[in-house]
């Protein structure tokens, strides 16, 4: 429940002025009453209060009554003025999807990379890509994004979403995301935090989120990075659910096998390879 400030700054984001949501909250309080008591009751000065009255009237967000010689003032019952606000804010949004969507050539773009710069802003649209999913979420992401995602994202799966992927963390709340394997060594090895999200195989987000407002992502819908996108997800996915599947030996000889792989990418020597080794495992012990 808000206080009386906050609920008069929600009422100036929905149109009304500062005195007009002022002069509504006390008639709600106490009605039927003349001009005068409401100045004073809700501090709107008397040089204004018929003015802000008259606007309201206006709005048929108050009704005037007049006895003879005195005038006073009702309010609107609060469920039919939240009734109407969204009546008409609904028609105001239906008008401004159709119009926009006509002028938006979204088939012209698909293949265009949209730059997005801090982290708080990278969230932000991940909130809304989130809340517009319909079928399916994949991610590689960190725990700490994790945090600030999980409202969105129980919703998501509250609707029937699907959530499947990779998680960086120790703290792995979702059933539905792979913890990463060798997670100490992993953390110990990455100095940034990368993030990868696919919305319903038609947007991905991928880039830095580990810089504050220097973090820095692209956001788009072309297909080919989307597939490239779902293709590291998906063998992510397999090497760590192959691994997990293993028993201990097995997971070792398979571990190993990797690390020779990875030795053999970048063009270790042995001594740099045997030197990468035990820095990782001296940052895992400290």
């Amino acid at each position: 429940m808000g206080t009386e400030s906050a609920i008069i700054e929600d009422m100036k984001r929905l149109g009304l002025s500062e005195y007009e949501a002022k002069a509504y909250l006390k008639l709600l309080e106490q009605y039927p009453v003349n001009g005068y008591a409401l100045s004073k009751s809700s501090s709107i000065p008397r040089s204004r209060i018929y003015e802000v009255l008259d606007s309201l009237k206006n709005k048929q967000i108050v009704f005037e009554q007049t006895d003879g010689k005195n005038t006073v003032y009702r309010p609107l019952d609060p469920q039919l003025l939240v009734n109407r606000l969204k009546s008409d804010f609904n028609t105001i949004l239906n008008g401004i999807d159709d119009y926009t969507k006509k002028l938006y050539a979204a088939e012209q773009d698909d293949n265009k990379l949209t730059l997005v710069n801090g982290r708080e802003n990278i969230l932000n649209l991940l909130k809304l890509l989130i809340a517009d999913a319909k079928k399916r979420i994949a991610v590689s992401i960190w725990e700490e994004e994790i945090g600030d995602l999980s409202p969105v994202l129980d919703h998501a799966i509250g609707r029937g979403v699907m959530l499947k992927g990779i998680y960086f963390g120790k703290n792995n709340r979702y059933s539905q995301l792979v913890t990463h394997r060798r997670i100490e060594r992993y953390l110990a090895e990455k100095k940034e935090r990368y993030m990868t999200v696919i919305i319903d195989g038609i947007h991905v987000v991928s880039g830095v989120i580990s810089r504050d407002s220097e973090s820095q992502v692209t956001w788009t819908k072309d297909i080919g990075l989307v597939e490239m996108s779902e293709d590291y997800i998906s063998h992510d996915l397999s090497v760590n659910l192959y691994s997990n599947h293993l028993d201990p030996a097995g997971r070792a000889i398979f571990e190993d096998f990797l690390d020779n792989v990875r030795k053999d990418y970048y063009g270790f020597t042995e001594e740099e390879f045997i030197n990468f080794k035990n820095k990782y495992v001296e940052s895992i012990e400290e």
